[in-house]
C-alpha cells in the first residue's frame, strides 16, 4: 500500500515549530550569538537523538519518511502540543499512537502561575499523581516535596505508604482521597499501558500496602470528587479548603490549588502559613 508523506508541509511545520520553541525551554543556554528565532537545527536534532544532517533534510522537504519512533523523539523534542503530535503523524503517513507515558514536563507558562499565586498552595500533577512541580505555599501546607525522595514522590504512594501525608486528612476525608488516588491511577494505568514508571509504581505499591491491594482490587475507575477538602496541619490545625483541578489537557497534567472562603478561620489559618513558612515540625 502507498503511504502518502506530506513532505512540503511536514518541512514547513517542523520549521515553524522550532522557531517558536525557545532555548530555556528545554534546558538549553541561548548564548549571546543567536539569531535564530528559537532552536537551531542542530540542537532539535541532538535532543531528538538524530543526525543533523538527517532532520536538516526532513526541513528541506528531501528526507525519507521518519520512523514512528523518529516521530516521537521530534514531538518531544519540539514540545508539541497533543493535537500538534497528531498532525506531524498524519503528516508523515503515520496513525498516531497513544503517547508513550504520562509527561513530566510541566509548561513554562503554569510554572510562572504558581510562583504568582504567592497565597495560594499549588502544585502540579501528573497522570499518575507524580508530583512535578509546586509552589511555597504547598510546602507549607503539606510538606517539603523536595526532601522526599523522587520516587516517592507520588501522592499515591504517600497517601498509602508515606510517614505522614496520609494523616492530612481526617477521618472519612482519608478513605475518599485514597479511592480518589487509586481510581485515577487506574484510568491512568489504562491510558499509558506501556508506561514503565506507572508499573513500577503498581509493583511497589502491591508489595507494600495490603490496603491499596484491596482498594485496587474494587475495579474503581470513577469516584465522587468533592471540592471541599478537610485537612489538619501540625501547625495551624484544622482547615476546610476548596479544592480546584484545573486541566493541563496537552500533558495529561493536573494543576491543584487550594483556596479558603474569605474572612474564614481557614483562611487566616493560610496567611499564618505564609508568615510561619516552610517549617514543618519533627514528627
Amino acid at each position: 500500500m502507498m503511504v502518502y508523506v506530506d513532505r512540503r508541509q511536514l518541512a514547513e511545520f517542523l520549521r515553524g515549530r522550532r522557531s517558536r520553541v525557545q532555548p530555556g525551554d528545554v534546558g538549553l543556554s541561548a548564548g549571546l550569538r543567536r539569531r535564530t528565532p528559537g532552536l537551531r537545527r542542530e540542537e532539535v536534532a541532538r535532543l531528538a537523538g538524530i543526525s543533523v544532517d538527517y532532520y536538516t533534510r526532513l526541513e528541506q522537504a528531501r528526507g525519507p519518511r521518519p520512523s514512528r519512533q523518529v516521530l516521537g523523539a521530534l514531538a518531544r523534542a519540539l514540545r508539541l502540543a497533543e493535537d500538534e503530535r497528531k498532525h506531524l503523524y498524519h503528516l508523515a503517513g503515520e496513525v498516531p499512537g497513544p503517547v508513550g507515558g504520562p509527561s513530566r514536563d510541566v509548561p513554562v507558562g503554569i510554572l510562572r502561575l504558581l510562583d504568582r499565586l504567592d497565597d495560594t498552595p499549588a502544585f502540579v500533577l501528573d497522570a499518575k499523581y507524580d508530583v512535578l512541580a509546586w509552589n511555597h505555599m504547598a510546602v507549607a501546607l503539606l510538606g517539603d516535596f523536595a526532601a522526599i525522595p523522587e520516587p516517592d514522590r507520588n501522592l499515591v504512594w504517600q497517601v498509602f505508604c508515606g510517614p505522614r501525608r496520609v494523616d492530612l486528612y481526617p477521618g472519612p476525608d482519608a478513605d475518599a482521597f485514597a479511592e480518589e488516588c487509586v481510581a485515577n491511577l487506574r484510568a491512568a494505568a489504562a491510558r499509558y499501558p506501556d508506561d514503565p514508571g506507572i508499573r513500577r509504581l503498581l509493583q511497589r505499591l502491591r508489595a507494600t500496602s495490603p490496603e491499596f491491594v484491596r482498594r485496587w482490587e474494587r475495579h474503581w475507575v470513577c469516584v465522587r470528587r468533592d471540592s471541599t477538602k478537610r485537612l489538619h496541619h501540625p501547625v495551624v490545625g484544622e482547615l476546610e479548603l476548596e479544592c480546584d483541578l484545573l486541566d493541563i489537557p496537552d500533558r495529561d497534567q493536573r494543576l491543584v490549588i487550594y483556596t479558603a472562603a474569605p474572612g474564614s478561620r481557614s483562611a487566616e489559618a493560610l496567611r499564618l502559613l505564609d508568615v510561619v513558612g516552610t517549617q514543618w515540625p519533627n514528627h
